[in-house]
C-alpha cells in the first residue's frame, strides 16, 4: 500500500486509488504530491472499501481491472455509503464497464494510464475548501455530485463542459480571458488554439438553453463572462 496521508488533519484534498498496478499508483502519487494532493493507494477492492470508510477521501479512483471485488460493485458500495465522487479508470475493451459504472453512480470515467491534468479538476472541485453548490439564476451546479440543474431539471454535461461551466460560475460577473480558460480548464498553454473554447462554449450554451447568449456572454477580443440575473451589460 502506498500511503501518503499523514495524520487526520485535512489541510489538502485526499485521493484514494484502488488499482492492482502498484507502479501506476506510485507514479500518480508522485505527480499529485507536487499539486498538493495526498494520495493513498490500495491494490484490491477489499482494501479499497476499508480505506474508503476509514480515510473518508475526497475522491476515489478505481481501476476497471480491480481484483477481489468487481469494480462496478465497488463503485456502487462506495456511493451507497458516502457522497464522494468515484472515477473509473478505463482502457481499451472497457466500454461496457464504463456504462455500468456510470449507472452505478460513478462521477466519470477517465483514461488509464492516468493523466494528472484529467484527474486534477475532480480533485480540486472536491477539495475541502471548494464550494459544493454554485447557483446563478436558474442554473445550479453541484460540485460534489458532478451534476447540473437548469430550472430544476438535470442537464447532463460532458466533463470538459462541466469544468468550463464550473470555472465561469466561480467567476460570475467577471470577464475571464481565453488564456485563463485554457490554463484553468484545459491545463494547456495559452498558445493552444482558442477555437476549441468557442466550440465548447457554443455547445454549453445549447445544453443550458442560453439561446440568446444572455447567460454566457462573449467579450469580443478578450474572452467570456457568465452573468447573474439583473446584471447590467450586454454581449460585446
Amino acid at each position: 500500500m502506498f500511503d501518503q496521508v499523514n495524520g487526520e488533519t485535512r489541510s489538502k484534498p485526499v485521493l484514494l486509488i484502488a488499482d492492482p498496478d502498484t507502479a501506476v499508483v506510485a507514479d500518480v502519487a508522485t505527480a499529485l504530491e507536487g499539486e498538493g494532493v495526498a494520495v493513498t493507494g490500495v491494490s484490491d477492492g477489499a482494501q479499497g472499501l476499508l480505506q474508503a470508510g476509514a480515510l473518508r477521501p475526497d475522491v476515489v479512483l478505481v481501476s476497471a481491472t480491480l481484483p477481489v471485488i468487481d469494480p462496478i460493485e465497488f463503485v456502487r458500495a462506495v456511493r451507497l455509503s458516502r457522497a464522494v465522487p468515484v472515477l473509473l479508470g478505463v482502457g481499451e475493451g472497457h466500454a461496457e464497464q464504463a456504462v455500468q459504472a456510470l449507472a452505478a453512480g460513478a462521477a466519470a470515467c477517465v483514461a488509464r494510464p492516468y493523466r494528472v491534468p484529467e484527474l486534477l479538476p475532480f480533485i480540486q472541485a472536491a477539495s475541502p475548501e471548494a464550494r459544493k453548490v454554485l447557483s446563478v439564476g436558474e442554473v445550479e451546479l453541484d460540485v460534489q455530485a458532478y451534476q447540473v440543474r437548469v430550472e430544476g431539471r438535470v442537464v447532463h454535461l460532458p466533463l470538459r463542459e462541466f469544468e468550463l461551466l464550473h470555472y465561469l460560475m466561480r467567476n460570475t460577473d467577471r470577464t475571464v480571458t481565453r488564456e485563463q480558460i485554457m490554463r484553468h480548464v484545459w491545463h494547456a498553454a495559452a498558445s493552444t488554439s482558442t477555437n476549441t473554447i468557442a466550440v465548447h462554449v457554443k455547445r454549453l450554451r445549447a445544453r443550458l438553453g442560453d439561446d440568446e447568449d444572455q447567460l454566457i456572454q462573449t467579450v469580443r477580443g478578450v474572452g467570456y463572462r457568465l452573468v447573474s440575473p439583473g446584471t447590467s451589460g450586454t454581449p460585446s
